[in-house]
């Protein structure tokens, strides 16, 4: 089975120790020098960082760095004016969207993107569908093949709704789940795409305090299943409790890189976060 064809299955013991950071130092993506301008807007200014096999990373920043610009950039929304992007050693920069789910990155959105009058269950199969080989005769017909993968797709699907924790409300109309759970809905959503790479994009905002812990536990699942996660969060203690290395952006220009503990201490890193000179006393 390839990386791209490999469902996630939940782990053999839920919130086992996350694996070493950056643990074979193998380069999954690789943002070169990416600078983004909208018109005389630049969003994106010369940003450059490395996402490494394995690892949780954490891109983080005040309101208006340029996180989900970045995201955008990579998943094919927005073009980079200069620079490149490659993902598992091709570039992507140029690629359309549905080219670059093939080649296994998924993500989710800061704001919700559901299918509100389909199920639960209905809304992970059309991740599912991202793979399916199925031609237009086949499925008209309903052909063995295209009945092969509709069964493959549902099981699929009820295994994701599972390792979320909303295999209950499958049936559910989505438009109907709680906040909460439309959150873990778009995740198994993105997961059913088969990805090596998910990028979640504020997945915590609106939780309480249990469900960030939750939500923290379920990243770590993920990863523990294979998938390397790119991470645009807000709340610092999420961030700090679940990234292997953090990047800082502010104003469309990375100002620091490195473990939580370093960035957590990052006198520019303070200054972004709190309105203050990097150098007061």
């Amino acid at each position: 089975m390839s990386d791209t064809e490999q469902t996630p299955a939940v782990p053999a013991q839920a919130g086992a120790p996350a694996v070493e950071a950056v643990p074979d130092r193998e380069p999954l993506l690789e943002v070169d020098n990416v600078t983004l301008r909208f018109g005389g807007v630049v969003a994106l200014n010369n940003v450059d960082f490395t996402l490494y096999k394995g690892e949780i990373l954490g891109l983080i920043g005040p309101n208006g760095a340029g996180k989900t610009t970045c995201f955008n950039a990579m998943t094919g929304i927005y073009q980079p004016t200069e620079g490149q992007i490659r993902f598992r050693g091709e570039k992507i920069s140029g690629k359309k969207r549905h080219e670059i789910t093939q080649l296994g990155m998924a993500r989710t959105f800061q704001n919700i993107r559901l299918f509100p009058e389909m199920t639960a269950l209905e809304n992970v199969q059309v991740g599912a569908d991202a793979h399916h080989k199925t031609s237009v005769i086949s499925a008209l017909f309903r052909l063995p093949r295209h009945r092969r993968e509709e069964r493959e797709g549902r099981e699929k699907a009820e295994r994701l709704l599972e390792f979320v924790g909303i295999r209950h409300r499958m049936h559910e109309f989505s438009r109907n789940l709680s906040y909460g759970e439309q959150r873990r809905l778009e995740i198994a959503r993105a997961l059913a795409t088969d990805p090596v790479l998910l990028c979640l994009d504020e997945p915590a905002a609106g939780f309480n305090p249990a469900e960030k812990e939750e939500l923290l536990q379920l990243i770590r699942q993920i990863r523990d299943t294979g998938v390397t996660v790119l991470l645009i969060e807000h709340d610092m203690r999420l961030v700090m409790g679940v990234t292997d290395r953090i990047v800082v952006l502010e104003f469309g220009k990375k100002i620091a890189e490195g473990l939580p503990a370093e960035v957590r201490d990052n006198p520019k890193v303070v200054a972004a976060y709190l309105g203050v000179p990097d150098n007061a006393a």
